[in-house]
């Protein structure tokens, strides 16, 4: 998987050599910081890994916003298009 993530193809991944996600345990009762080491620990590399036989590729843009922002973005404008 020589090369970034972003120029990686599907079809060059070895879904086998990636962590599941749903084999990732979290224990909430550690702080913060203990559980983002443990999801990295565990998940390995967080911009790509799997779901079942499903390969995730995460990529975020720098642009400010977080990700509840864009969320919220999504929900309201699909509640005004229910309105409408």
């Amino acid at each position: 998987m020589g090369g970034s993530i972003r120029q990686t193809a599907f079809g060059e991944v070895d879904i086998d050599a990636l962590a599941d996600i749903q084999d990732v345990r979290i224990d909430a009762t550690q702080p913060r910081d203990e559980r983002v080491r443990s999801y990295i620990r565990q998940i390995r590399n967080p911009h790509l890994y799997r779901y079942g036989e499903v390969i995730v590729r995460a990529s975020y843009a720098d642009c400010g916003a977080t990700l509840a922002d864009r969320l919220r973005e999504y929900f309201l404008s699909s509640m005004n298009r229910k309105l409408v």
